[in-house]
């Protein structure tokens, strides 16, 4: 073919000739298979009458503007096969996410490119098409010529994805498997947009995402999601899935989220958690939704009131998962009781041998589990706290809120 690319709305339609220049019948559909192939179309499927014709990719000779030239006669009739992607009818009109754009789109064409090897005329899958010249073309199309259309779309700018960026979305996890399509890329993607993706996605979708990614990177997604759509997200999955991911959350973001679900529900996804963080969010469960105990979260790092900096820093070096988003240490006694709040940044200015008491602040701001939800707010407020400490009727530590918890209460409201 003179061209380098053909688009799949230019293909389909095309008349297909044997090697007598009998017409066979015309392009209905082209299909890759994945497990053999990511990109080089494998399969032609040529309406005949009332039957439907298989080309493989080998018995091409050329493709052209006129039609298509066979190599060979053996086609066969058109059997279903769970491993073929078809362009047409699995990727033309459906949502795809684009993971360069962190964006779902709707294909309106494709771009294959054209390669002559061994007298022979290939197609490889280049790009979806998701902007006006598609939709141009998609209008025109069997209206005006391949090459007239060519001319009319240049004045508009192209908008494709490469199809490397694109991450097809497939409910069945068996046709997954069997089309070799993997969530791999939406892993590298930071949960924030991960989450807006997967807002803008149907619930079977949503079901099919979850359920393929790593069970951490989903537990960060799901702490982003809108609160209305993690019950409908958890509900829809496994028990056994659901739980992993719960486990892979801060236990307060896990039992929030629990508390929104059927208790039934919830119950199956607790019996499916492993011991310890199963009996951290339960605790948390117990707790009013407005109160700080149904705010705190019982991730922190306590050291001893007599620990030195050094003590400190081998504390945290303990606590690796926690240090993204700690900023605070907190000194209790040999019973557990609250004795002072050291702020991270201070540990940087004092020697290792510095008894952390030294660097406490002066004024020890705490509340009770009991304490309403508002005068938590207000104390955020007015001592601007990036966290607080909550403590038990025995005044022992009981958990922390943290400036991020505060801010989700707010944009709740």
């Amino acid at each position: 073919m003179a061209e380098s690319f053909l688009f799949l709305t230019e293909l389909l339609g095309l008349p297909v000739f044997d090697l007598k220049q009998r017409r066979l019948g015309r392009i209905k559909d082209a299909a890759l298979v994945p497990v053999v192939d990511a990109t080089r179309i494998d399969r032609f499927l040529v309406g005949a009458g009332l039957t439907w014709l298989t080309v493989r990719f080998d018995q091409v000779r050329s493709i052209t503007f006129k039609g298509i030239q066979l190599s060979d006669e053996q086609v066969t009739p058109y059997h279903e096969d769970e491993y073929m992607l078809r362009l047409v009818r699995d990727l033309l009109d459906q949502q795809i996410i684009d993971v360069h754009g962190r964006k779902v789109v709707r294909v309106n064409d494709v771009t294959m490119e054209v390669r002559c090897e061994h007298g022979h005329d290939f197609l490889f899958v280049r790009e979806v098409d998701v902007g006006i010249r598609s939709i141009l073309r998609r209008l025109l199309q069997s209206a005006l010529p391949p090459r007239w259309i060519r001319r009319l779309q240049n004045a508009i700018p192209p908008n494709s994805i490469p199809w490397d960026f694109c991450n097809i979305i497939e409910p069945d996890p068996q046709r997954r498997l069997r089309l070799n399509i993997s969530h791999q890329a939406l892993e590298l993607i930071h949960p924030a947009d991960l989450a807006d993706i997967v807002e803008e996605l149907g619930p079977a979708e949503r079901e099919a995402i979850f359920e393929s990614i790593d069970s951490e990177v989903a537990a960060d997604a799901l702490s982003e999601v809108d609160p209305r759509v993690q019950a409908s997200i958890l509900e829809s999955l496994e028990p056994e899935k659901a739980a992993d991911i719960m486990e892979e959350m801060a236990p307060d973001e896990a039992a929030d989220i629990l508390a929104e679900l059927e208790e039934e529900t919830s119950e199956e996804i607790l019996d499916e958690m492993e011991s310890a963080p199963e009996s951290e969010v339960r605790e948390l469960l117990e707790f009013k939704e407005d109160t700080a105990g149904g705010l705190m979260n019982t991730e922190y790092v306590a050291v001893p009131d007599g620990a030195t900096v050094a003590g400190a820093i081998a504390a945290l070096k303990g606590n690796e998962d926690l240090l993204e988003s700690l900023n605070t240490i907190f000194l209790v006694d040999a019973d557990q009781h609250l004795r002072g709040v050291v702020p991270l940044g201070r540990l940087f200015a004092a020697s290792g041998a510095t008894p952390l008491k030294e660097l406490a602040l002066d004024t020890l701001v705490q509340v009770s589990v009991d304490e309403k939800q508002d005068r938590v707010i207000e104390l955020f407020d007015k001592y601007n706290l990036l966290a607080l400490p909550v403590t038990d009727e025995e005044q022992k530590l009981a958990g922390v809120v943290t400036a991020d918890d505060i801010i989700s209460v707010l944009r709740e409201r």
